[in-house]
């Protein structure tokens, strides 16, 4: 079935119909789900070209994925674009993925926004006053972020969790067992998401007289080696930690390895708690003792990331509202009593 078949089935004009199955906002609800009913019930399928003449768009969402020897693929990016693609799936959307050297990321943006490759664009893993996002705001292309960035001086629109609680929270709960010497293995400190979370266990400390010195926080990639080797610096120093929160749960697999080869046990000598970003093949209540975590879905972020691009790209989004969402914490056997 092609366009003017759909429109002459639904009585409807051809620049309705398209109207509709791109979301415009002056389409009414009602017609545009109809149009949808009828498009999938017949199997219709917009054509790209024929799109991007109508409608000026091209269908894409577009992200700069940086490579090179320097770079770590954070592992949690495969969750979040499935959550992405989740919903561009179902709503006619395709990803572009640009490699591009570390150094050469906002001549890629140059690029693919001077080409009109893409109609929008998502930025993840935001450092302090993140170039990439001061840039994409001159180049006027809809873009949102995924996490937070400080010191920009102006608004934009961000998708992000509320980390700094979350690991308050943690630390806090440690301390009401009786923790004092409490351990962070954190994430990238250059990334504001790891910036946040040290913040907030040091604030929960700090609210009870207690310190997180620079010798009990590790910042490193979120590689199980990486959580192995910072939990055996750690436990192996001079005043070694009785609680750690970890930042991953793929680094925690490593701290827990390091527990048990160092001959201790969890939660017996030392507490552990660490961010779930809710794995389908990683799950907290698997590990050998049940892992108490601070829990948030990267794969529904993915999803909502896709859904306010699409409103950006259609006009139906043009604030720059941020969505900070809350985190669970969830309580399971890894934590106890200070020893």
């Amino acid at each position: 079935m092609n366009l003017k078949q759909l429109s002459d089935m639904l009585a409807l004009s051809q620049t309705t119909v398209s109207r509709a199955l791109n979301g415009y906002p002056e389409v009414s609800e009602e017609t545009r789900r109809r149009v949808a009913d009828a498009a999938k019930r017949h199997g219709y399928r917009p054509n790209p070209s024929a799109r991007r003449l109508a409608t000026g768009k091209a269908g894409m969402i577009g992200y700069v994925l940086p490579t090179g020897a320097s770079v770590d693929i954070d592992p949690h990016f495969v969750e979040f674009l499935s959550g992405l693609g989740d919903y561009a799936r179902g709503h006619d959307l395709d990803l572009v993925l640009s490699p591009a050297d570390a150094s050469e990321e906002e001549t890629t943006y140059r690029r693919i926004v001077a080409n009109k490759q893409v109609d929008a664009v998502y930025v993840s893993s935001p450092c302090p006053a993140d170039r990439r996002i001061s840039l994409l705001n001159r180049l006027g292309i809809p873009f949102i972020v995924h996490g937070r960035s400080e010191g920009l001086g102006f608004d934009y629109a961000y998708v992000d969790i509320d980390n700094e609680m979350a690991f308050h929270d943690a630390a806090r709960l440690l301390i009401q067992l009786g923790h004092t010497r409490i351990a962070l293995i954190n994430g990238d400190i250059r990334q504001t998401f790891a910036i946040f979370r040290q913040r907030g266990a040091q604030s929960a400390l700090a609210d009870s007289g207690l310190a997180l010195p620079p010798s009990s926080i590790r910042s490193v990639a979120m590689t199980e080696e990486n959580g192995y080797r910072a939990a055996r610096s750690l436990l192996e120093s001079g005043t070694p930690p009785t609680a750690i929160i970890c930042s991953s749960l793929i680094m925690a697999l490593g701290v827990v390895r390091a527990i048990r080869d160092l001959g201790l046990t969890v939660p017996g000598d030392v507490s552990l708690v660490a961010h779930d970003d809710v794995f389908p093949w990683l799950r907290p209540e698997n590990f050998s003792v049940p892992l108490t975590t601070t829990r948030s879905s990267i794969r529904l972020a993915g999803q909502r990331i896709a859904e306010r691009l699409a409103a950006r790209i259609t006009g139906r989004e043009s604030d720059f509202e941020g969505e900070v969402w809350p985190v669970d914490l969830v309580v399971r056997a890894s934590i106890g009593s200070a020893p």
